[in-house]
């Protein structure tokens, strides 16, 4: 992982040849990650809710 890191970092150092467009698109890789990851946790949360709504409901009993 820190090797991908070492990339990224040396990608953002290095300014010349580098146009708008990949910018745009290392932003938008970023953003597609962030979203997946949400996209993951939210499911996560909202079934551990559902869950623990259940119990409430039904007192433990379950």
């Amino acid at each position: 992982m820190s090797h991908l890191w070492d990339r990224v970092k040396r990608f953002c150092r290095e300014d010349h040849g580098v146009s708008a467009v990949e910018y745009g698109l290392l932003l938008a890789l970023i953003g597609a990650a962030i979203a997946a990851t949400m996209l993951a946790l939210g499911q996560s949360i909202s079934g551990r809710m559902g869950t623990a709504g259940t119990e409430i409901t039904s007192g433990g009993s379950g």
